[in-house]
């Protein structure tokens, strides 16, 4: 859920514009598969989707020689044609392999190990980029830090990126997984930061999708973060999570929950679920998911189920202290409904810059990476952030807490 699926409620009521039908017979081979119905179509935590094609399964291609079968020299042609009595294979064993998982070493450079000090706390994050500010990243909940790897990629060309596993998520191990307190979110990110710089800290512009939205906002307000200069919240809005929160528990439990394999969840997760982008989801669904040695299937790596006494935390006050953050930022949103009220007046006050990204569901640095990246860019190149803080000719100015 994080953010996610409070901003995908809006669109619970308007999935059965989509028919899920051609996905249902891809669960079968699991006997403990939860086969999808109609209204899992926002899950996992995607904005609405109506109006949208699922992606379709590979070619086919050649069939092996190799066990193909007898074969017969055909009497109907003048020349002589080979022929296999044996029927074609399943074109679901074949389109399958447009969904395998891809490793993150193609999109970021380094995989690293962050132990907190005086703690049992490991956070797993991803580095990419050698010059520039630090863009650090904070994905959704359920999602993991490889949620931002296509887009690092492009990133990485103009400026460094760090993307973490959040407590409960992806590699990350800490003493208390199930602890999503927006308080103890804050403490993790916070620490990293510090562990991993010291008091050498580079120019950071904080960048938060959905749950990780609400954590960078947080982060900001505390003033505790010396050289923070760009805030980038990415789809999540406190009056639209918050309306939301009454029908979470029915939305994770109606979405899709055991996969017989990685790639059944990868294509799931782009038919039925919250992407649009197949590369990405094959970099980062494996990451969500765990192996259920009981039931033999996958089933999802954080009970989002379990952390419904944190979501009002993580949402409540939002609004204000975004606006109240004294550092440049940035809104993306996948649609321009998602603004309340205290946002809207801020807009039209000039207090922070809002895009509406077209063509894409909740997860905007999933389904069009370029164009995020691209966005992220351009916010550090109009704001002047140097590796070091803002920088104008002849003069360095940090913003000072």
């Amino acid at each position: 859920m994080g953010g996610g699926a409070l901003i995908g409620a809006r669109a619970y009521w308007r999935s059965a514009a989509r028919d899920p039908s051609s996905s249902i017979r891809q669960w079968k081979s699991c006997p403990f598969a939860d086969r999808p119905r109609r209204g899992d179509a926002l899950l996992l935590f995607p904005a609405s989707r109506s109006g949208r094609e699922a992606p379709t399964g590979g070619e086919a291609g050649e069939e092996a020689r190799e066990g193909a079968g007898p074969l017969f020299k055909s009497k109907d042609l003048k020349s002589s044609t080979l022929v296999s009595t044996q029927p074609p294979p399943s074109p679901v064993r074949h389109s399958l392999q447009k969904y395998g998982p891809l490793d993150w070493s193609a999109y970021f450079d380094e995989e690293r190990s962050v132990a907190v000090p005086d703690t049992e706390d490991v956070f797993n994050v991803y580095t990419a980029g050698s010059e520039g500010p630090v863009v650090f990243c904070l994905h959704g909940g359920g999602y993991s830090g490889l949620s931002f790897a296509l887009a690092a990629s492009q990133i990485k060309e103009k400026a460094r990126i760090v993307a973490m596993d959040l407590r409960g998520h992806g590699k990350s191990t800490t003493s208390d997984d199930s602890d999503l307190s927006i308080e103890t979110l804050i403490s993790d990110v916070i620490a990293v930061l510090h562990t991993m710089y010291g008091d050498s800290l580079p120019a950071i512009i904080l960048v938060g999708h959905s749950m990780g939205g609400s954590v960078a906002v947080h982060v900001a307000a505390r003033k505790v973060i010396r050289n923070l200069h760009g805030l980038v919240v990415v789809d999540v809005v406190e009056g639209t999570a918050m309306a939301s929160l009454v029908h979470m528990q029915k939305i994770l439990a109606n979405r899709a929950q055991h996969f017989p394999s990685i790639e059944k969840a990868i294509e799931w997760s782009v038919k039925g679920g919250p992407l649009r982008n197949i590369e990405s989801a094959c970099v980062s669904i494996p990451s969500t998911l765990k192996y259920d040695e009981a039931r033999k299937c996958y089933t999802y790596r954080t009970p989002l189920e379990e952390t419904e006494k944190y979501w009002k935390g993580w949402y409540e006050g939002l609004s204000e202290k975004f606006l109240s953050c004294p550092v440049q930022k940035i809104l993306l949103l996948a649609g321009a409904d998602r603004l309340d009220r205290a946002l809207t007046i801020g807009q039209m006050q000039g207090k922070f810059q809002m895009v509406v990204v077209r063509h894409t569901g909740h997860a905007i640095q999933e389904d069009v990476p370029k164009e995020f990246a691209s966005r992220i860019l351009n916010f550090i190149s109009h704001n002047k952030i140097g590796p070091n803080g803002v920088e104008i000719p002849g003069l360095i100015k940090k913003w000072q807490h």
